[in-house]
């Protein structure tokens, strides 16, 4: 369809006699907020490392925002807006919230490095990096040094490092593992507002936070999407439910 972000067809991959994924075929939309739910050992990641290009697809094509990227490297889908949090440089512990994210920004924009002298001398970068910190909750915490952060305002700042790289389609691979129960509400409102920022494709086991954010689920089980719909659908699907939400879903 014209307005879908990213369409996966057919995409497959094996290493060796396993096949991580069997065919996949998929379409998020622009402005979505896409869930791939399933068992431990079922593709996920297997899949989003195809997708950012971190392994090449054995078969199938992924076109992204109307160009087809299957043979492209991960820096330059990521150029084209197409980013995976992990890709970004790990936090920085000893420098502040702010200075991390601008180092991000500065990545993308080929800034000078100056901030980490002197702020004052980088105004656009710094205003683009707290800008981001606003977007996942953290402005106040703009100054505080990263080490000393919380797990859940860790988690945040990785999610502001890759919003630095302005992102068309963000990858987010289990963003709520081992954030605690007050950390995991407050990200799950930064996630809930990111989604009027950029497209995201989401890998989560918190079941909780995929019903309350997806506007749509996938449910993958042995390398193979088994169903994908509505929230309520995907509920409510007694093949989903026997594989893997069970009665407690």
């Amino acid at each position: 369809m014209a307005d879908d972000l990213l369409r996966l067809e057919h995409v497959s991959k094996s290493f060796g006699a396993l096949r991580v994924t069997d065919a996949v075929s998929l379409d998020i939309p622009k402005g979505e907020l896409h869930a791939l739910i399933g068992p431990n050992g079922a593709g996920k990641t297997s899949l989003i490392h195809q997708i950012s290009g971190w392994i090449a697809c054995d078969s199938g094509r992924i076109v992204f925002d109307g160009e087809e990227v299957t043979g492209l490297k991960m820096h330059a889908r990521a150029r084209r807006g197409l980013v995976r949090s992990f890709q970004i440089t790990s936090i920085l512990p000893r420098f502040t919230a702010l200075e991390n994210v601008a180092l991000a920004v500065q990545s993308r924009s080929g800034s000078s490095l100056r901030f980490f002298g002197d702020a004052s001398r980088e105004p656009k970068l710094n205003g683009e990096a707290m800008q981001a910190l606003r977007h996942v909750g953290l402005a106040e915490q703009a100054h505080r040094i990263a080490g000393t952060l919380s797990y859940g305002e860790k988690r945040g700042l990785e999610l502001a490092l890759a919003l630095a790289l302005e992102p068309k389609l963000l990858l987010l691979d289990e963003p709520m593992a081992g954030v605690g129960a007050g950390d995991g509400e407050a990200l799950v409102g930064v996630l809930r507002d990111l989604k009027a920022h950029c497209t995201i494709l989401l890998i989560e086991h918190d079941m909780q936070a995929v019903f309350a954010l997806a506007d749509r689920i996938s449910v993958l089980v042995n390398g193979a999407i088994m169903v994908t719909g509505k929230p309520d659908n995907v509920r409510a699907d007694a093949q989903v439910r026997a594989a893997y939400l069970g009665e407690a879903a």
